[in-house]
């Protein structure tokens, strides 16, 4: 098991240096950044297609209203109707 720490103890050596050479100002995300950027955007995508399918299937037109409010919407809409009525 002697071998095992030393190249334990190699093997942190080598990574110490290479976190040397690092520069301690300049901060990336790298690929798992990347990754989940992709992932959430996709995401945003897919339910922004969905929601538009959904709301193409909605029905605007109030079912059984009274006649009364469908005449005034009408007569607001059409500025003749209202000189004539």
């Amino acid at each position: 098991m002697p071998d095992m720490s030393a190249s334990a103890s190699q093997a942190m050596t080598h990574l110490a240096t290479l976190a040397a050479e690092v520069d301690e100002d300049k901060v990336t995300p790298g690929v798992l950044g990347f990754i989940v950027f992709a992932a959430m955007a996709l995401a945003v995508w897919a339910l922004m297609k969905s929601m538009t399918r959904h709301m193409g299937r909605v029905d605007f037109k109030e079912p059984g209203g009274s006649g009364a409010a469908d005449a005034d919407s009408e007569a607001a809409a059409d500025p003749k109707a209202k000189q004539q009525g």
